[in-house]
């Protein structure tokens, strides 16, 4: 994995404006206590008011240079919504993003990507997934979808980064070893689960896997974060290994 992000970061910039501004639009008149079906433990409220908190931890990470901060303003002020405590918080991180450029060093939490750009993808990723949790509970439905683009590039993210680097991290071991190959419209990526962890890698259209798990581009990226449930993805061979990728990547990104 080389962590370069398979979107230009000018069209990540783009998405976390809009996913963003989305996010925050979509939770107005909402109860605020709507319960978030594929995020346990939160509610719509809390999802808008973490999002705006996330902007703010990594905008001060980045003007301090040095390890992880410990304070910045984690809630909405006395008097101001959540919604606008969202606002403020992105318009601060789109400032700072946009005045450097995505290659130019800065601090992060993986290894192999340590340029703004990192932040670029992640936050539009952060963005995109939370604010289709906010419009699934807001409306009971999934109002609106994921751009074919950004669903490969978010496909890409989850397995390098959380797969991957997030779970070694976790020191996590494994009941299921072998490949899944994960299909996504015209592009494939192979999972590697072993007792020594695990790897993933854009494969080529003949690679061979123990299992295989097929979706559109916008499905598998839903299905991938847990957005999904797990039968609303096509399985073939080894059952039990599309069932550990899923269960490892909730470990993962929870």
């Amino acid at each position: 994995m080389t962590g370069r992000a398979l979107a230009d970061h000018g069209r990540l910039l783009e998405v976390l404006e809009l996913e963003g501004e989305l996010l925050a639009s979509s939770a107005r008149g909402a109860d605020p206590e709507t319960v978030i079906k594929y995020a346990p433990g939160m509610t719509l409220g809390e999802t808008v008011r973490h999002v705006g908190s996330v902007y703010r931890m990594v905008v001060s990470w980045l003007r301090s240079g040095g390890g992880v901060p410990t304070v910045w303003q984690r809630a909405p002020a006395a008097g101001q919504s959540t919604e606008d405590y969202l606002r403020v918080g992105l318009r601060g991180l789109l400032a700072e993003l946009s005045a450097h450029d995505p290659a130019e060093g800065c601090p992060t939490w993986w290894p192999l990507d340590q340029t703004y750009g990192f932040w670029y993808r992640r936050m539009a990723h952060e963005s995109t997934v939370h604010r289709i949790d906010v419009q699934q509970a807001a409306a009971a439905m999934l109002v609106g979808g994921v751009a074919e683009d950004i669903a490969f590039d978010g496909i890409d993210e989850i397995l390098s980064l959380w797969f991957t680097h997030r779970l070694e991290v976790l020191g996590v071991t494994n009941s299921w070893t072998g490949d899944v190959a994960v299909v996504a419209g015209r592009r494939r990526w192979i999972a590697r689960i072993a007792a020594t962890g695990t790897a993933s890698w854009q494969a080529l259209p003949d690679e061979p896997a123990d299992a295989t798990i097929t979706s559109d581009p916008t499905g598998m990226y839903l299905w991938l974060w847990g957005r999904r449930p797990i039968p609303t993805a096509t399985p073939d061979g080894d059952r039990a290994g599309v069932a550990q990728l899923w269960h490892l990547l909730r470990l993962a990104t929870h």
